[in-house]
């Protein structure tokens, strides 16, 4: 029995005889990483946004337990931090609420309409917090839920903040690379330092040092507020969120784009807390020089046949296309995904995404056929989707279950599965031939020299149909694909006008130039690989 990223019992994945299994991408403890604090317990706490949860992990032990559930009251932390009497307060950033949990366990909203509520802090039992919008603030909150005090306002996108001993809020504007403060009781906001790449966060060091975590290139520094000067602490991979400092001094830092924690050493080396995984994964490709490409949400990932994982853009990065959901990969390695804003963009990373096509209600699959058209499932409208060289839509199915995963195979026809109606088909031509029913949840579909395989999101389950006998082969059950154990997850709402939702997870199958069949895990955040053995 194996515990989940979000404290579920999961069994381990068994393969029917003559099928072999293989991990390539190792599941993650945490569904992501943002805001890192250290609770009164010595444990560090740390929020999980698109996971929908906090966990604190023990040090000593290393073992993570989940505080918060993806289920509960508390919806999408992004950051954290404790008062004296034990409560833990939480920014909810696409609920626009602050959230605390007592001592006791109960929840109490704090604070409502705070658009984007981001990076918190408290100081001598002082709660405030920013929001991350390019009108945003900085505001007192008080722990009785009394109306919030504007400190400063008009600030372009805000992140997680620090108290200084000069009794000034320090905080980064993420898009100018620039670090501002202000005063705790008001006053004008002023800039202390620029030149850095998307900071995400600034915490004092036991030193007095303001130390800066860049994302863009995953390198922590340590400002000298009065002198200016910076100095490298340590580098890591990029897509850094937020950092802690334990009681003794020691420097932890979070990735949101994998779900990692890493301790930054003395020596400017780093060293593994936390192992990374995939945020998702989701929507799963092949690259034209056949190494797997991974849509997971916050980041693009590429993976080759050793498990090595590359990132080569994330969200954060001017022009990425969106909160990714799917992804397909054209002739010239081009990406075109869709996104949690019903968009279709074609993106090469360090370019800006071109918007294809737009105003699809919940994307998730997508496929090119022959041609270069792009094939799209449009869950919410029960459609499956063409759009043509020249961006020109045309619906080729209508009137379907929560289409989700789509596939356009060798011979023309496109597969399609409906998740809510349990079925698989095939369209080729204006006619639709139903392949299986009675399926659990069917997700992501593939075909492989005339077999057509389907993930069962609901029965954690790959299938392999029979279109002779409309049945379904079991090939490998436990996947950790869906949710086991009966857990019932919020469904993340996304943040308006700069990530629209819903958040929906997707599991999706791609099969690798040699017939392996990759699964993306999207329940423990691994990447499995089946193979057959003759």
């Amino acid at each position: 029995m194996i515990i989940g990223r979000y404290g579920e019992k999961l069994l381990r994945p068994t393969a029917k005889a003559g099928w072999q299994l293989a991990v390539l991408i190792a599941g993650s403890k945490l569904a992501g990483a943002n805001g890192l604090r250290f609770g009164p317990d010595g444990r560090l706490y740390v929020a999980q946004a698109f996971g929908g949860q906090i966990s604190a992990y023990d040090l000593a032990a290393g073992k993570t337990t989940v505080i918060s559930g993806a289920g509960g009251q508390i919806i999408a932390p992004d950051d954290l931090a404790f008062d004296s009497h034990g409560s833990l307060f939480a920014t909810e950033v696409m609920s626009a609420r602050v959230s605390a949990q007592r001592p006791n366990g109960d929840i109490d909203v704090i604070a409502h309409n705070v658009p984007v509520a981001n990076g918190i802090v408290v100081h001598n039992d002082r709660i405030f917090i920013s929001e991350f919008n390019p009108e945003g603030r900085i505001l007192e909150l008080f722990a009785d839920g009394s109306t919030p005090r504007v400190i400063c306002s008009q600030l372009m996108m805000p992140n997680a903040l620090s108290m200084g001993a000069d009794n000034y809020l320090y905080f980064p504007l993420v898009p100018l690379g620039e670090i501002w403060r202000v005063h705790v009781d008001g006053g004008a906001a002023q800039k202390v330092a620029e030149g850095f790449n998307i900071p995400t966060a600034v915490k004092f060091s036991p030193s007095g040092k303001l130390v800066v975590v860049e994302s863009g290139t995953g390198t922590v520094t340590a400002l000298d507020v009065s002198s200016k000067t910076k100095t490298t602490l340590g580098k890591v991979a990029f897509g850094i969120d937020n950092l802690a400092f334990s009681a003794d001094g020691r420097l932890f830092v979070s990735h949101f784009t994998d779900g990692g924690v890493v301790e930054i050493t003395a020596n400017g080396s780093s060293k593994q807390l936390v192992p990374g995984g995939m945020l998702g994964p989701f929507g799963l490709a092949v690259n034209n020089s056949g190494h797997l490409v991974i849509a997971d949400g916050m980041s693009l990932a590429i993976v080759t046949g050793e498990g090595l994982v590359r990132r080569p853009a994330m969200l954060l990065e001017h022009g990425f296309p969106g909160y990714v959901r799917a992804v397909a990969v054209d002739t010239d390695d081009s990406y075109v995904t869709t996104n949690s804003a019903g968009v279709v963009a074609r993106y090469q990373p360090g370019s800006e995404a071109e918007i294809i096509a737009e105003g699809f209600n919940e994307l998730m699959g997508i496929t090119l056929n022959r041609s270069g058209a792009i094939v799209v499932a449009e869950a919410g409208a029960g459609s499956v989707v063409e759009i043509n060289t020249k961006g020109k839509s045309r619906v080729l199915v209508s009137g379907l279950q929560r289409p989700t995963g789509v596939h356009c195979c060798a011979d023309g026809s496109i597969l399609i599965s409906e998740s809510r109606a349990g079925k698989v088909s095939r369209y080729k031509d204006g006619i639709t031939e139903l392949l299986v029913e009675g399926l659990s949840e069917p997700h992501g579909v593939t075909e492989v020299s005339g077999q057509v395989y389907v993930v069962d999101r609901g029965s954690h389950r790959l299938l392999k149909l029979n279109a002779n006998t409309a049945e379904a082969e079991t090939l490998v059950e436990n996947l950790p694909v869906g949710i086991s154990g009966g857990l019932q997850m919020n469904t993340l709402p996304g943040i308006k006008d700069i990530m629209p939702g819903p958040l929906l997870s997707f599991s999706d199958i791609a099969a690798l130039s040699n017939g392996a069949l990759c699964i993306g895990g999207d329940e423990d955040g691994s990447v499995i690989v089946v193979v057959h053995e003759g």
